[in-house]
């Protein structure tokens, strides 16, 4: 990506929440202390030097503009583009997969919670046609094809494809999309799969 746009992947370390939620816990609705989430986003806003933007994240597909910093949780999506230098763009994660994108000129960022139900219903399709409208004006299947050559996507870490498992609906919900798909599932016993979040995002 090009210097002037960074990523940043927090850990569990460095925060003050208490066991189950130790340490850097940056998530409200966890049932941890408000007071500890708050302090914990404090010091990554204090290391970052900026303010971080959080979304109420609810694993559908709806993607934000962002101009300026929002209020903590009063903005519903699961994606969000910005063109504005500074506005940091986030998502909460735990077994989900964060995706960031940029341009080669890094003239737009974004940033998608993209877990099964998010891929399946289109996230990442939702946010890159934002993002896509935020460099050429239009969305267009020609302009989305250029805009493409010209992103490049980071998948962070999520579940791996050893752990993650589901039910045949899940694959079922994925194949019908894409027959590709059913190389992402390994079969385990009865109706149950294990499913290659990543690799199903990829597809996508």
């Amino acid at each position: 990506a090009p210097a002037h746009v960074q990523a940043v992947c927090t850990t569990r370390n460095g925060g003050v929440s208490l066991p189950p939620f130790d340490s850097l816990n940056l998530g409200r609705p966890s049932g941890d202390d408000a007071q500890a989430v708050d302090l914990n986003r404090a010091r990554l806003a204090g290391a970052l030097g900026r303010d971080v933007n959080y979304l109420s994240q609810v694993h559908g597909i709806r993607s934000v503009q962002l101009g300026s910093p929002v209020a903590a949780g009063s903005v519903e999506a699961d994606a969000c583009t910005s063109v504005v230098p500074g506005v940091v763009c986030a998502m909460r994660v735990a077994d989900c997969l964060p995706v960031l994108l940029t341009d080669t000129a890094g003239r737009a960022v974004a940033a998608v919670h993209a877990g099964w139900r998010g891929l399946a219903n289109g996230v990442l399709e939702s946010n890159f046609r934002q993002f896509a409208g935020l460099l050429v004006g239009a969305t267009a299947p020609g302009d989305l094809d250029a805009v493409a050559q010209q992103t490049l996507a980071w998948l962070g870490p999520c579940i791996g494809p050893t752990a993650f498992e589901v039910g045949s609906e899940v694959r079922a919900a994925f194949v019908q999309l894409d027959a590709q798909a059913a190389a992402c599932f390994t079969p385990l016993h009865g109706d149950k799969w294990l499913g290659d979040l990543a690799g199903l995002a990829r597809l996508r």
